[in-house]
Order: C-alpha cells, then sequence, then structure tokens
C-alpha cells in the first residue's frame, strides 16, 4: 500500500469511527501531497472548512496560500491538516477530551506521510507538540522532538488581526524553505527532552 492508498484507508476508518466526538461537522482529514518535506498542522476546522471539507480555505487559508506561494511553493507540494478534524460548534477551542480523542489518527497520518518538518499553525497545535512552548516566544525556533524536527507558526488566522503578528509570521516563514536544507546540520535547534505522556506513541 502506498502513501496516498494508506491515507484514503485512515480516512476511510476515520468515517466509519462512531466513537470520534464532533461527528455533527463534517470530517475535514486534510489534503496535499504526502510526499512533501513540509506537513502543516491547524488547530480545527473552521465554518469554510467544514462546508467545503477541505482545510484552510477561509481567510486564514488564504493567508497560508500567499505565503506558501511566497517561497516558491505550490499547495499542492505541502500537506496541510488539523489536530482536530471536525469543526467544534460555535468555532469554539477544541476540548482536551476532543484532542485525545482525534491524536491516534493524527499520529498514523504523520506516520504514513514522515515528513522531515512538522509545521504547527497557532498555540494549540505547537503545545501538542510542545507542551511547555509559548507561541509568542517560540514562534520560528527549530525544536527536536525524538527524530521529528518542529517549527511552530503563528496561526495565520492570529497574523490577520495584528500587523506584528503578521509581519512576525511572514519573517518566520520566508525562513522555513532554507531550514529544510540545514535540517541534518543546522546548529540552531532546541532539544526537547520530555514528551507529556500524550505524546509517548508520537514519534
Amino acid at each position: 500500500m502506498d502513501k496516498r492508498e494508506a491515507l484514503k484507508a485512515l480516512e476511510e476508518e476515520m468515517e466509519k469511527d462512531l466513537s470520534l466526538p464532533l461527528r455533527e461537522s463534517n470530517l475535514v482529514f486534510g489534503e496535499g501531497s504526502p510526499d512533501c518535506e513540509a506537513m502543516f498542522i491547524g488547530e480545527g476546522p473552521g465554518f469554510y472548512e467544514d462546508k467545503m471539507k477541505r482545510p484552510f480555505v477561509g481567510r486564514a487559508g488564504q493567508l497560508l496560500d500567499k505565503l506558501i506561494l511566497g517561497v516558491g511553493w505550490k499547495r499542492e507540494d505541502v500537506y496541510i491538516t488539523n489536530v482536530v478534524k471536525r469543526r467544534p460548534p460555535e468555532n469554539r477551542d477544541p476540548l482536551p477530551e476532543e484532542i485525545t480523542s482525534y491524536v491516534p489518527y493524527l499520529t498514523r497520518q504523520i506516520e504514513i506521510i514522515n515528513p522531515r518538518v512538522i509545521v504547527p499553525l497557532g498555540r494549540f497545535a505547537m503545545n501538542y507538540f510542545l507542551p511547555n512552548a509559548k507561541i509568542s516566544r517560540d514562534q520560528g525556533k527549530l525544536f527536536k522532538l525524538g527524530e521529528r524536527f518542529i517549527y511552530p507558526l503563528f496561526h495565520p488566522a492570529a497574523a490577520l488581526r495584528g500587523t506584528g503578528t503578521l509581519n512576525a509570521l511572514t519573517e518566520s516563514f520566508i525562513k522555513l524553505p532554507e531550514v529544510l536544507k540545514k535540517l541534518d546540520s543546522i546548529a540552531e535547534v532546541v532539544l526537547v527532552e520530555e514528551k507529556k505522556d500524550s505524546q509517548k506513541g508520537l514519534f
């Protein structure tokens, strides 16, 4: 089974899993190249994502597309998904138990794709991988957790609300291709020694 077949099988398994919360919303599994170097992971789908069953297609998604194009990539060159794969009511933050329910599927999604770098977008996605990190302090820094490289960034939705955040996100995003080129030899990487219990199966 190749990566695309494995991802399709995982998506079908999620559709049939009646134990998952938020089933009143559509499943937004993820999209892009399973052979990508960079995998972008947000918090959860919003209104437009729920309607279209695609991740990052609203205003925040349009900004993400612009940033991807700005470094010479195309949207189809990367993979985009969320930690929670269905929209919480009224766009509220995902509850801890909802995150816990979806994490095993995210884990398997990451294992199938096996990206060179994971790019969490926003504090919810970042704190799953790096529970002690702070988005204002640590976005744009490269972390190594087990065998995975993590490069957290501000969420595009947050960047739309403030010029300072937008500038910081843009500056950090521009560095991403160069970070990818130097992953195996880069010196400026923060080694993360401890994982919380919910992460132990991830890497």
